[in-house]
């Protein structure tokens, strides 16, 4: 079976950090979903202005078409998305039955710390706090999990891959590497 992870969360919560260690363990095909992100949206961002419905649906789009392309080669996946809102994952698992949300945690104050600390990401701290009221938690009948980010990343994406197998018995074992196909 293909499996999809899309690490979801607000920024500076980890997702790429998380995503390079899940990739590193699977073997699965990675996009960092920011790079998805056409010129304006970065340049938005960069001048301080959250982005709004008008921006991301576009992006958005991008991001489900990656994943359309790895299900229709039969490939597993790990994107990083913030899909912040239900409506967005709604647009992401639209006919893509292999997605499996990866919600990272954690709470603002360390969220904030990360993302002081960060150098070089366009996204400035001053938008934390409007991903954060815009944020809708991954809900019970969405197909993912919850995932504490307290811990370095090898420690994180091991969190993720049990809490994986738990949720998920019958999907392909997401830390077995190759292609997702039984």
């Amino acid at each position: 079976m293909t499996v999809t992870l899309v690490l979801m969360g607000v920024s500076g919560v980890g997702k790429t950090s998380v995503a390079e260690e899940l990739v590193e363990r699977t073997g699965w095909e990675f996009v960092e979903g920011d790079d998805l992100h056409p010129e304006r949206n970065r340049a938005k961002m960069t001048s301080g202005t959250p982005l709004d419905d008008d921006d991301r649906w576009p992006w958005l789009r991008r991001v489900a078409e990656w994943i359309g392309e790895r299900e229709a080669a039969g490939r597993s996946g790990v994107v990083t998305c913030s899909a912040l809102k239900r409506a967005y994952r709604d647009l992401l698992r639209d006919g893509h039955p292999s997605v499996r949300f990866v919600h990272l945690l954690a709470p603002p104050d360390l969220i904030e710390q990360r993302v002081n600390a960060r150098t070089g990401h366009y996204m400035p701290p001053s938008l934390l706090q409007s991903q954060l009221d815009t944020l809708q938690p991954l809900g019970a009948d969405e197909p993912g999990v919850g995932v504490d980010t307290s811990g370095d990343p090898a420690t994180v994406a091991e969190r993720a891959l049990r809490l994986l197998r738990e949720e998920f018995p019958a999907d392909h074992r997401p830390d077995e590497a190759g292609t997702g196909q039984d």
